[in-house]
């Protein structure tokens, strides 16, 4: 205990440097992972796939690989991270991704694109371990700051690289554009090496001491992981359904996509800009307030998200929407780490990101199906039903572990 004591002020004193350095990291490694959505198929007809159905095939297998390998080995290489140190895990998820996309762009066949997408989900996991890193070294009392601060990097790098994919493979071509990704990530690489300051670990025997405490039976842990669950589903169930929905609500047809877009877009821009802040929020009143008091505000505004009678009442409610989650996954992230020992935060923040995966799947499948059987507006109304329960769970938690304290 007495050495973790003497750490602490010595990370104290570079916790805002890493901060800033796994932002940037995150940032480009999460644009290299999603700015081919645009023009993936376009890249798989050049890899000699000529059937429309075989691309729209080879297509979905080539973008959900990555994602697919990241949730199966976050848990492991967060493991790796408790046990080894995790700005290791930043160096070798860095260098690995930025390999994988030079690969990428050296493609010849549409099964080593899919192959090369799997091995970058298999060696990527820098935002998830920069979630570990600045969980576990920044100061409880700005915890939620910092991690609202990185979620606002990895969100704006979701949303930045699609948009980065649309423009850039035009001006220097499609093999180019991944061989600029991974020079990129390369520099991040080089930050991380050189920048970034990991506090010395206590000697195994001391962690083996230290560690212990959280576990399943307390209940918090299966909630943290499910609510991570339903803030990603709830922003994805609307994916498959959100350009038909739109459709009804705009005249001309060439603008639908253009709408479906920025309706798509306000979300994410809304979580951006509160989620530094909400996690402030959350450091000075608590986290689980916060945490609750988003959920119940994201379930109260899908209700009039299924009675819009114009669009842009949906990109207004999307926006805000977009405002009460934006600090919700750096409060679960706080919650665990207020609730872990130190040696366990890597596992339990692994999980954490894995279970974020299913609802990333979970959510699109949830959608398409209750909006095909049922309705589009249902889809909205369900969404914020299982919204709601998720927040009621978190409200009886608190209260029992009040109790407990």
């Amino acid at each position: 205990m007495g050495s973790s004591q003497c750490n602490e002020p010595e990370a104290a004193q570079y916790w805002r440097r890493n901060l800033w350095v796994c932002m940037v990291g995150s940032f480009t490694t999460l644009v290299a992972m999603t700015l081919l959505l645009p023009f993936l198929p376009l890249y798989v007809a050049e890899l000699g796939v000529s059937d429309p159905a075989a691309i729209a095939r080879w297509s979905g297998l080539a973008y959900g690989a990555t994602f697919f390998t990241a949730a199966l080995t976050a848990p492991l290489w967060g493991r790796l991270a408790d046990r080894y140190g995790r700005k290791l895990m930043l160096i070798r998820a860095s260098l690995g991704m930025a390999v994988a996309m030079a690969l990428i762009g050296m493609a010849e066949a549409p099964w080593q694109l899919v192959a090369l997408r799997l091995l970058a989900g298999l060696l990527g996991g820098y935002a998830s371990g920069s979630t570990i890193l600045i969980a576990s070294q920044t100061p409880k009392a700005h915890t939620g700051w910092a991690l609202g601060m990185l979620s606002s990097g990895i969100m704006a790098g979701n949303v930045t690289g699609p948009l980065i994919g649309g423009f850039l493979p035009p001006l220097i071509g499609i093999r180019a554009t991944f061989w600029l990704a991974g020079a990129v990530i390369f520099f991040a690489f080089l930050a991380t090496c050189l920048l970034l300051k990991e506090a010395p670990r206590p000697a195994i025997s001391q962690r083996s001491q230290t560690a212990g405490g959280f576990t399943l039976r307390s209940g918090i842990l299966p909630l943290m992981l499910l609510t991570g669950m339903l803030l990603i589903f709830a922003n994805m169930s609307v994916e498959p359904i959100i350009t038909l929905y739109v459709a009804q609500f705009v005249d001309q047809a060439e603008r639908v996509t253009w709408v479906a877009g920025v309706v798509m877009a306000m979300a994410a821009l809304g979580s951006i800009i509160s989620a530094a802040w909400l996690g402030r929020l959350a450091d000075r009143i608590g986290h689980w307030p916060v945490l609750i008091g988003g959920l119940f505000a994201a379930a109260l505004l899908l209700i009039p998200q299924a009675f819009i009678t114009s669009a842009w009442q949906l990109v207004v409610l999307r926006f805000l929407m977009g405002i009460a989650l934006g600090g919700l996954l750096p409060c679960i992230a706080s919650l665990i780490r207020h609730h872990v020992a130190n040696e366990q935060v890597g596992r339990t923040l692994g999980w954490s990101t894995s279970a974020q995966y299913v609802g990333q799947v979970c959510g699109p499948l949830f959608g398409g199906m209750v909006g095909g059987w049922l309705g589009m507006r249902v889809v909205f109304l369900a969404t914020g039903a299982i919204m709601a329960a998720g927040a009621l769970c978190n409200l009886y938690q608190m209260r029992r572990a009040g109790r407990k304290a």
